[in-house]
């Protein structure tokens, strides 16, 4: 057999293989009541095996993929955090509708009585409950079967029988516990006994139960002072008659109050435009900085009385080489404050230890200063390769008419490389612009303004500012964090557009 017929034969068992995962996922996305979901991955399922076993699907086969990767990973991402922004998801609504009422309707509370019971062996397959007080009472439970799905409520009498039956072991016990747990035992003035451990019960109650009279508009009554709870569906709590809110919450769809509350209310406002305008500086700065350093090098680089280039790129380039994520914390040790080497040198020349971490300007300087580092290796290497196609001949030209070292730098070679290197430079602003990995692991947004009801610093970006939101302590508003997020979305989105525009202007100009 041909290596083109194994080649052949293994792609189709691949897409054999991958056709059985995707309808397995469907049937457990079934199973797990998201019939939404299976529905939509039965009919992308459907829709790529048309594509590569039609005839008429053939011109969309090498598409295929990478419409599916980008459909998965871009387009699908980007529509549940837009989805999100427009409910109230937070760390008090996690939970949906039914789920949340579910909560509210298992919870119980009790007089504080417990009572010790044993399981006794009526035969193999049925068992009997045997209750104890402290004050001496017993009681004991008609025969059941230890088969049954639910015991559900159990009839407890009094017994005289001072010798208990003997009890079910430990093993079996065990495996009976999901079923005590919804079991209910009645004493004979109607007090309910509820599971409380492994060998007691206690005297508990439901705290809530549900009233149906109206389907329209369900109700919870609060067993203990028979007040009704009404279901807020605008802000997502079960809410009493005062309208003191009942946790959990539950999610419910808010509309646009999200991007309202960043854009006009001022305790989100505030520190949002904030924000946006040191991501725009940092973005700017840290876009010219790379370039202009870049470009100074490339041009020494370029210098042709210049010995040892080779040695010298190589050096230039070695931080671009380095993951972010190892140089980023090796720069936060660096510029410690207590035992930083910067400060030592600096208190050692000049008698001064600047608080890089706890003053707002420094903080950011210092983040401007370690990303600039970070990035002007990219710049050297692509103002270099652009230097280089630049003729020789002007710069021969520039020198019999005695002009020097700045004219060719402002007169030929910055015209030059403008066009093409302008879209290079929008993505290097947007890259910045979400430049998360940054700002976690070098300040984590430090110094946190103190005169904000919201989690942000003087050196947190949009993106770190929306990590902040969602996932700190003192936030966990993730659909806030969501519209944030939707927010950057659209200007990076547009930032994207003016790129493959400076781009096609510069293929016409070239």
């Amino acid at each position: 057999m041909s290596r083109t017929t194994l080649l052949v034969w293994g792609l189709r068992a691949l897409g054999m293989a991958a056709l059985l995962g995707a309808l397995a996922l469907v049937a457990l996305l079934h199973a797990a009541k998201a019939g939404g979901w299976a529905m939509a991955l039965l009919a992308l399922t459907a829709l790529t095996t048309w594509v590569y076993l039609s005839a008429r699907g053939r011109a969309w086969r090498w598409i295929a993929p990478g419409a599916l990767a980008a459909l998965l990973f871009i387009a699908f991402p980007m529509l549940y955090t837009l989805g999100i922004s427009f409910t109230n998801y937070s760390g008090e609504h996690l939970l949906g509708f039914e789920r949340a009422t579910a909560e509210l309707l298992a919870r119980t509370h009790g007089d504080g009585r417990s009572f010790a019971f044993t399981l006794e062996t009526v035969d193999e397959a049925h068992v009997r409950l045997l209750v104890d007080d402290e004050a001496g009472g017993r009681w004991r439970s008609e025969s059941l079967a230890t088969t049954a799905p639910s015991l559900s409520r159990v009839a407890l009498q009094p017994t005289d029988d001072a010798a208990p039956w003997p009890a079910l072991d430990l093993k079996r016990h065990l495996a009976l516990m999901p079923t005590l747990r919804q079991t209910v035992a009645m004493l004979p003035d109607g007090t309910e006994l509820r599971l409380l451990s492994l060998r007691r019960l206690a005297a508990l109650q439901p705290s809530y139960r549900l009233d149906e009279s109206d389907p329209q508009a369900p109700r919870l009554i609060d067993t203990r002072d028979g007040q009704a709870l009404s279901a807020d569906l605008s802000t997502g709590f079960w809410r009493r008659t005062d309208g003191t809110p009942l946790a959990p919450g539950f999610r419910v769809v808010v509309g646009t109050e999200n991007y309202a509350r960043i854009l006009t209310d001022a305790r989100f406002f505030e520190p949002f435009a904030r924000v946006f305008a040191w991501t725009v500086a940092f973005a700017g700065l840290n876009t010219l900085l790379t370039f202009g350093i870049g470009l100074l090098l490339a041009v020494a680089l370029n210098w042709d009385a210049l010995r040892g280039k080779a040695i010298y790129r190589m050096a230039l380039f070695l931080p671009y080489a380095v993951p972010a994520f190892i140089s980023i914390p090796v720069f936060r040790g660096l510029f410690n404050e207590n035992l930083g080497e910067i400060n030592a040198l600096l208190d050692l020349f000049f008698s001064v230890r600047p608080r890089w971490f706890s003053d707002a300007g420094l903080a950011r300087g210092m983040v401007l200063i370690v990303n600039t580092w970070l990035g002007y290796p990219y710049m050297m290497i692509l103002c270099m390769g652009l230097i280089k196609a630049i003729p020789a001949e002007l710069y021969e030209a520039s020198a019999l008419a005695g002009c020097g070292p700045w004219a060719n730098l402002t007169r030929i070679t910055l015209p030059l490389i403008a066009r093409p290197i302008a879209p290079l430079l929008v993505a290097s602003f947007a890259a910045n612009f979400n430049n998360l990995t940054l700002i976690a692991l070098l300040t984590e947004g430090a110094p946190d303004y103190l005169d904000t009801q919201v989690p942000v610093g003087a050196t947190d970006l949009l993106a770190s500012y929306a990590w902040r939101i969602a996932f700190s302590d003192a936030g966990q508003h993730y659909a806030l964090a969501c519209a944030i997020a939707s927010l950057v979305f659209v200007i990076v989105a547009g930032l994207a557009m003016l790129n493959l525009r400076l781009f096609k202007v510069g293929r016409a100009a070239a």
